[in-house]
Formats: C-alpha cells, structure tokens, sequence
C-alpha cells in the first residue's frame, strides 16, 4: 500500500521527506502524478481539489494535514467509505497556546501602540490592563482551546470556556450551547476564538454577538476567517465598542490588498502563522493511522461527519 499526497497549492516536498524518513520503504505518491490510482487507500491532504477523490476508487482513509477538517468536509463529492482523520500534534497545541498568549500580552501591554509611537518619536505612556482587570473568554474548548486556557489560568487571568456540550476543566468555568452564550460573551474582555468551523460556527463573530461583548473588549480570531463577519466587525471598531482586535485567519488568504483591515488602526494581522505544521513531527501520527489501516484496527483522531470536527 501507498500514502498520496493531494494539495493544491501546499508545498508536498517536506511531507514526502518526513515520511520517508520515517518509512524509506514507503512508496509515497503525489498527486496528480499516480499511475495507478484503484491501489491508493491511504491519502494525506490540504486543500484538495474538489471531487477529486472519485479518481481513487480504492481510498479508506483521507487524512488532514493539519488540525482543521473543514477544507476536506467542503467536498461534497467524498466517497462514503472513506473515513476523515485529523491531526493532534502536540507541537500545534504548544505553538497556538504560545501565540495567542502573545497576542493577550501584546494587547494588554499596549505593545503595538508603543511601537507605533516609536515610529512617531512619542513618548506617550499608556496605562496597561493587569490579570485582576481581566477576564479572558475561549469559544472552543477543544484540545487548542484547553491548552491555552491552562496557560492564561497559570498566568493568573480568569478563563471563561464556551463549548457545544457540558464540559469540566480546573479553574475554568465553561459555559454550554446557544442558552448560556450571552453569558459568556458578557463577562469576556479578551475574546478567543478557536471553534472548528461548521456550517453552526460560520460567520459566529457577528454584530449581534460581538455586541454582547463588554465595552472595550478585545478579539482575537486565531481559527477561520469565515467564523467573522469582516463589516460587523468593522462598525464595532470605528463606533467606539470594541477597542481594537487580532486576526490571523481570513475569509480569503493571502488577504486581498484593498482590504479594509489593512489599514484599519485597531487592527493587527498575521499572515495565518499562529501554529503551522511540521511534517517532521506529525508524520509519526500519519504513519501510526497508516499502520492502524493496514491491520484493519481502528483509525485514532476520526472526524464525525455530523459535528464536522
């Protein structure tokens, strides 16, 4: 059996070297240069192009290259038979819990804004916010939502959580479902997203929830672009609501360069760099899945069809 890689547009030479390393017996194909495409059953990809895995007949496993899915589930051509698996690299959960920690603290130490007064040769003393000022919510109590949430509690901020369904963590209080959101969004100064996208989370960040937000308050966007409305969040920016906000995903990447946000002054962007994926380090997983398949066991990190994570 062999592994092909399907990606428009993602680099495919790391992963092919990863997994290599790993396994230098194992044929590793890429797509679309397969010669026999009945044999493949195992497929790692990114962005796929869409339908294109009615060309492999044979395929039982379609693996993420990373930890989101919603790239894959947007195919509405996926073969029944295959299952969905995505990846849960410890490394990815350090990395995102590590930088939406340094946006936190880049908010609250007004770091930007200093830098900004650097460039403008202003000495100007901004008060900061303090953890006893602070309460931090999470939308996503996942494996990068948990993990961060740790980090700001170990910090000493309050973490509040907002999840699909009941959910008990130490020292973070989380609030469930449509009925308690209000609740949640109206004690989050700082608010985090890190939901999986879903036709139920898509465009979440919205006037009315971001409304619901305190005054003042802060977003962070480190999941999809399509989770926020880009002109609510605009008019909650400019009608003085919310002070400011960072984005690291978009609705389009690279983000167009007439975008608003660009030049929008409370707002600060990253090129989607919160935690990438090193081939390196997952493969292990991807190899493990491989193995599980082959030996007819069942696969680790499979995604349900119905939730979409």
């Amino acid at each position: 059996m062999s592994i092909v890689i399907i990606t428009a547009g993602k680099e495919t030479t790391g992963w092919a070297k990863a997994l290599k390393a790993k396994r230098p017996e194992l044929e590793v194909l890429v797509h679309p240069d397969v010669v026999a495409k009945d044999k493949v059953e195992f497929a790692l990809t990114w962005g796929h192009p869409l339908g294109v895995f009615k060309e492999y007949p044979n395929i039982k496993c379609i693996a993420s290259m990373g930890a989101g899915v919603d790239h894959i589930l947007r195919d509405p051509e996926l073969p029944a038979s295959a299952t969905i698996t995505k990846l849960e690299d410890p490394n990815l959960t350090r990395d995102m819990g590590l930088f939406v920690v340094a946006l936190v603290l880049n908010h609250m130490r007004n770091l930007t804004a200093h830098k900004l007064s650097q460039q403008q040769h202003n000495w100007n003393r901004k008060r900061y916010l303090t953890t006893e000022d602070t309460t931090i919510g999470i939308m996503g109590m996942g494996t990068l939502g948990t993990h961060a949430a740790c980090l700001l509690t170990n910090l000493g901020f309050k973490v509040n959580g907002w999840a699909r369904t009941e959910k008990q963590l130490a020292d973070v209080k989380v609030y469930k479902g449509e009925e308690e959101l209000d609740s949640f969004l109206a004690k989050s100064d700082i608010l985090i997203c890190l939901l999986p996208l879903t036709p139920q989370t898509e465009n979440i960040l919205n006037k009315h929830t971001l409304n619901k937000l305190p005054k003042n308050a802060y977003v962070i966007n480190v999941a999809r672009g399509k989770h926020l409305v880009d002109e609510d969040l605009i008019t909650l920016l400019d009608s003085g609501h919310l002070e400011g906000a960072s984005l690291d995903v978009f609705r389009e990447e690279p983000l167009p360069k007439d975008h608003p946000f660009w030049n929008h002054p409370k707002i600060n962007i990253t090129p989607h760099i919160a935690s990438i994926t090193d081939p390196a380090s997952a493969a292990t997983q991807v190899l493990d899945n491989y193995d599980r398949l082959q030996r007819g066991e069942p696969l680790k990190n499979i995604v349900s069809l119905k939730l979409g994570y």
